[in-house]
């Protein structure tokens, strides 16, 4: 009698718990792998798509890897479900879990997303020299959370993207030319026009500055103590400081050897003796 009771148990334990909860862990397994194909398969058509729209291939990583997790959480939850587990309190936990993790990580988040938006829109690309986040140098990397820029004394500045982001970014390598702004001041007694002529002969001399547009040489200010000429010549970017250190020592020793002063701050100090 005992053996056929503890039969009967068996078969009842077998056909009511252990078949159907087999025949729910086989269809869990296959939501999985099904799943895991079709998650496969979609995030080969994001990364293609987002390739053909030329972003960054760190943000085309990324971008995959938070889809790929993201649709990967609703297949393990869908098939969780299937088993019969309430995903209602997983799901709870896990938006707690994300709400803490965010509110820990603030600092880092803003970062990250201010990192996403440059990778983006990219006001900037390595090798642009700018000027961002309160710092000057050429972009040598851009990174999610931060950008590594190179100081023109080689020095390396790491920069989080959030302050670069929340603030003014200028970006002298984004046009091929750039103008050059000098002004030079000569004595009111120095002949006017022949400084003028001075300066021209100075500037055509030089083929790294543009003819279209054209230089600008004019006189700007009738100073305290000298005439100042401004003179804005156009140039490729990255002859910038070249010609405008060569243009101002040309100017001074030009200037020299014509006669043509150039003013500069001094004081007269007149002393009085009393008898």
């Amino acid at each position: 009698m005992l053996e056929n009771i503890s039969a009967e148990n068996a078969s009842a334990i077998l056909n009511d718990y252990i078949i159907p909860f087999g025949l729910k862990l086989v269809v869990a397994i296959i939501i999985y792998v099904v799943g895991k194909i079709v998650v496969n398969i979609l995030i080969g058509v994001l990364g293609k798509l987002l390739s053909k729209s030329k972003y960054d291939p760190m943000l085309v990583d990324f971008l995959k890897a938070i889809a790929r997790s993201v649709l990967m959480l609703f297949v393990i939850i869908a098939a969780i479900g299937h088993l019969g587990v309430d995903t209602t309190s997983l799901v709870a936990i896990l938006g707690a879990a994300g709400l803490a993790i965010g509110l820990s990580l603030q600092g880092s988040l803003s970062n990250f997303a201010a990192g996403v938006m440059l990778l983006i829109f990219r006001p900037f690309k390595a090798g642009d020299f700018v000027d961002a986040g309160g710092d000057s140098g050429t972009v040598k990397n851009i990174s999610i959370f931060t950008t590594l820029l190179v100081t023109p004394d080689n020095k390396e500045i790491i920069v989080p993207n959030g302050a670069i982001y929340s603030n003014n970014i200028t970006n002298y390598s984004a046009k091929e030319t750039r103008r050059v702004d000098m002004v030079f001041g000569i004595g009111y007694g120095d002949d006017l026009k022949k400084a003028k002529a001075l300066l021209e002969e100075i500037v055509s001399a030089d083929e790294r500055i543009l003819k279209d547009p054209g230089t600008q040489i004019a006189v700007a200010e009738l100073g305290d103590s000298s005439v100042n000429f401004v003179v804005r010549p156009w140039v490729k970017s990255g002859d910038f400081w070249g010609v405008k250190f060569d243009i101002t020592e040309a100017v001074k020793l030009r200037f020299d050897a014509e006669g043509i002063s150039i003013p500069f701050p001094q004081m007269d100090v007149h002393v009085h003796k009393e008898s």
